[in-house]
């Protein structure tokens, strides 16, 4: 008789990322997602090959989730940044996976897609991709600066993000 299964890569996942968060990318263990989902480590291998292919499913789960949200936000890049901006603060570690290695390729192809419809819509099909890229280095900078603290020569950080924002659309929308 087959040993009944006791957890699901969905259970691996969604444990990996709850470690993420807490423990960030080191204490992302095998054993640790074990505990949490509890089985013993050997019996994760059942599911997902090692850390690495761990690193992967969670940081291609957090791509998914921020896609979500995204796709949540609507079709313009105010509510984009928006949304970009909350998963950030809300999942610190998830944001930071998505931009290593682990991220797979085709998660954040799909995770780029209402960015580059909103790009489209304001600069037109042919020049969506080169805004779509000026949007998400200026938010990602933003943010990683924001997350680690960097910016401390006072002000209102909420102010300059929505002001760099506004200048960047209007950038944009000038021919």
């Amino acid at each position: 008789m087959p040993t009944p299964e006791r957890t699901s890569l969905a259970a691996i996942v969604a444990a990996g990322r709850v470690i993420l968060e807490s423990s960030g990318p080191t204490g992302l263990r095998m054993q640790a997602v074990a505990e949490r989902v509890g089985v013993r480590a050997p019996s994760l291998y059942k599911r997902i090959r090692d850390r690495d292919a761990l690193l992967s499913a969670v940081a291609e789960a957090s791509a998914d989730a921020l896609t979500s949200r995204l796709t949540a936000a609507g079709d313009g890049l105010t509510d984009l940044a928006a949304a970009y901006r909350g998963f950030a603060h809300e999942h610190p570690e998830a944001f930071r996976l998505l931009f290593t290695a682990s991220a797979p390729e085709d998660a954040l192809h799909r995770t780029s897609a209402p960015v580059l419809r909103a790009c489209a819509t304001l600069v037109g099909s042919e020049h969506a991709l080169d805004a779509a890229r000026l949007f998400t280095a200026w938010a990602t900078g933003f943010l990683q600066m924001e997350l680690a603290g960097a910016f401390r020569l006072g002000g209102d950080v909420d102010a300059a993000f929505d002001y760099a924002l506004s200048r960047i659309i209007a950038g944009l929308t000038v021919d």
